[in-house]
């Protein structure tokens, strides 16, 4: 099979394509005929080397993955059954998607129905993950609230932005290219800010006096500090994503960064916090129309170089998939 390894940290052009073995599916676990994969930025730390000692080198990335059945022992999966795989390892502690086959464990994969065409099908799993637990429970949201979600043109802003507007938040979303409040609009955002690269507390209080009851953070630690400013008394701030690029919040002062009543804290979980049931009803709300896929664009495998240079560019505003 063709795969993408990476010998060694470092850019985009450490993803090498190779040809490996096809894996063998042993008991317990599903082989994966991949025919698309979305792309994470979680999966730009691991190719700088900053996923930690879980990940041994050479490595094949990608934490999440669609496609077929081929071997499935012990488990009650059928060679031939559409699949999301994500999470649980892939990509770090063993090879992930980034080939043509994959070998996963089977609590990581999900049976789904879908007619969706791959590239569709493919931008969904891990965004719909992320933003389905960092609305439940990250930020325990409840309707009628106000939410303001940092980072909304990335594809996890936008679905959380989705989600939230369909449970009953009122929706305020940043982005830094005025050309894309249209997208934003489009997926039930009530209030778009133009995020200035600075403070937002000014305009967030002009929408809601005395701050939104939850901040959905996406850039990171560069932004938390004012997130936190953002945020009502009894407001909660999560934490998700790490669009900055930074890990580590430098001089953090509790009693100084940390409004009074306001609570500080992140989501970073995986396939164990959806249920098969959750993923294929927002599959079929996706091609229903009731639901936006938030699919950018797609790259073939051979182009994955570049995908990851557009990726690591902040040029998309939504999801980016390959296809095999």
């Amino acid at each position: 099979m063709r795969a993408a390894v990476i010998h060694r940290p470092g850019g985009p052009e450490v993803l090498e394509l190779v040809d490996l073995p096809t894996p063998e599916a042993r008991d317990g676990e599903v082989l994966i005929r991949v025919r698309a994969f979305g792309l994470n930025r979680a999966e730009i730390f691991t190719r700088q080397g900053d996923s930690g000692a879980s990940v041994q080198w050479p490595r094949v990335i990608g934490i999440e993955c669609v496609g077929e059945v081929v071997a499935a022992p012990g488990t009650d999966l059928q060679p031939g059954q559409k699949v999301a795989a994500m999470m649980g390892g892939m990509g770090r502690a063993y090879d992930g998607s980034y080939a043509e086959y994959t070998r996963v464990p089977r609590p990581s994969v999900f049976p789904v129905q879908t007619d969706l065409d791959w590239a569709t099908f493919g931008a969904l799993p891990e965004m719909f993950q992320t933003s389905n637990g960092s609305l439940t429970t990250g930020l325990q949201i409840k309707a009628g609230q106000t939410i303001l979600i940092r980072g909304g043109t990335s594809s996890i802003g936008m679905t959380s932005a989705a989600l939230a507007h369909q449970r009953g938040l009122t929706v305020l979303s940043t982005t830094r290219d005025p050309k894309k409040t249209g997208a934003l609009r489009a997926i039930g955002v009530d209030h778009v800010l133009t995020d200035p690269g600075g403070s937002l507390v000014n305009l967030v209080n002009e929408l809601v006096p005395g701050g939104v009851d939850r901040v959905l953070d996406l850039i990171g630690t560069s932004t938390l500090p004012d997130s936190l400013k953002c945020a009502a008394p009894g407001g909660l701030v999560c934490m998700t994503g790490m669009l900055g690029g930074e890990w580590v919040w430098e001089g953090f002062q509790p009693f100084l960064d940390l409004p009074n009543g306001v609570f500080l804290t992140s989501y970073s979980g995986g396939s164990e916090d959806i249920s098969a049931d959750q993923l294929q009803t927002f599959v079929s709300a996706v091609e229903a129309g009731k639901a936006p896929s938030n699919l950018d664009r797609t790259f073939p495998f051979e182009h994955i170089v570049a995908a990851h240079h557009f990726m690591e560019g902040n040029r998309a505003k939504g999801k980016l998939v390959v296809l095999l």
